[in-house]
């Protein structure tokens, strides 16, 4: 009968550990690189105001909702925008 030596069963191991161990930084690194918030302060001018807060549009045209507002029509405000969702937005509609 044949028995197979315990170093491959551990050298086994530690491969598919160090596959996992890849596989699971790759995946922290995609999170925090490219679907973390990035945001700046920017000034905004409110064109609307809903129950849920305001509607504002940025200096280059990007439509964005600021909750806990209290500005009136037509105010700059100064607010925080995520730089990477007017990326995306710029993104789906390269014509803006």
């Amino acid at each position: 009968m044949l028995t197979v030596p315990q170093t491959s069963n551990k050298k086994s191991l530690v491969i598919i550990c160090g596959i996992l161990a890849a596989i699971g930084i790759s995946l922290f690194a995609y999170l925090m690189w490219y679907v973390s918030p990035d945001v700046k302060i920017e000034s905004v001018k409110i064109i609307s105001v809903t129950e849920y807060g305001c509607i504002a549009e940025t200096s280059d045209g990007f439509p964005v909702t600021i909750s806990l507002c209290d500005a009136e029509v037509g105010e700059f405000i100064s607010a925080l925008i995520d730089q990477k969702t007017k990326e995306r937005q710029a993104s789906m509609n390269p014509t803006t």
